[in-house]
């Protein structure tokens, strides 16, 4: 089933008497269960790409859907409301908040939701379980460790049952054996849980985790490719062998 449908999707962005082309005709789709990394150059067109699947922007023409919904058209509440109970985010940065805990970080798009405390606190400690960070709850993010910072993040996606998670540079700012880490975790995810994952990323050696590598020049698809076996990472691999 197409979890995303984009068709001839075209951003244009108006910098006084310049007009920029972010975007020139953009069509892909995904289908539920896959996980799929976007490349490119700056400038290529990925970020916006990544901004208008997560319902933050809109395209100037074209249309995107998402679980059967034409999202390019709505305003900016029902935008909001798609983007907390259907899409998890992961950023390059985190972006925790540096005062509250690790529970607390998690807790926060339930908290958007109105859900009661007591349950809001249940369904992070479980989120934050399945990132293995049980026992860490109470960690503030500046008592833990880059790896364990993107996992709150991870937990944080998680914690609202999305049907899709976008993962922007989710390793940017990890060392190599924390990225191994991060990516094992979201190819788990992937394979053992289903979740489809869209993911950006300058990294090769990232974009081999995935099932297929989108790479953007110029606002525009260059190519959209199936990542080889032979270069898959294991846990992908042994997916495919079933």
């Amino acid at each position: 089933m197409s979890l995303i449908v984009c068709r001839d999707l075209v951003k244009t962005y108006s910098m006084g008497e310049t007009d920029v082309h972010a975007l020139r005709g953009v069509s892909l789709t995904i289908t539920a269960g896959e996980c799929v990394a976007i490349m490119g150059a700056s400038g290529s067109g990925k970020s916006t790409v990544m901004n208008i699947l997560g319902c933050l922007d809109v395209p100037t023409s074209g249309t995107y859907e998402l679980d059967g919904v034409d999202v390019s058209t709505l305003g900016a509440n029902r935008l909001a409301d798609i983007r907390n109970r259907k899409i998890g985010f992961v950023f390059q940065n985190f972006n925790l908040i540096p005062r509250t805990t690790a529970r607390e970080n998690v807790q926060l798009p339930l908290f958007y939701r109105g859900i009661p405390s007591r349950e809001q606190q249940a369904l992070a400690l479980r989120a934050l379980e399945r990132v293995g960070l049980a026992g860490r709850e109470r960690h503030h993010p500046s008592q833990l460790s880059g790896g364990q910072q993107q996992r709150v993040a991870i937990a944080r996606a998680l914690v609202t049952n999305p049907i899709l998670i976008l993962a922007d540079e989710p390793t940017g700012n990890l060392d190599s054996q924390a990225s191994r880490e991060i990516m094992d975790m979201l190819t788990r995810l992937n394979t053992q849980e289903k979740m489809t994952i869209v993911l950006v990323t300058h990294e090769p050696e990232i974009a081999q985790y995935a099932h297929r590598v989108i790479t953007m020049k110029d606002g525009i698809i260059l190519s959209d490719r199936p990542v080889a076996e032979s270069q898959a990472s294991p846990v992908v691999m042994e997916q495919a062998g079933g």
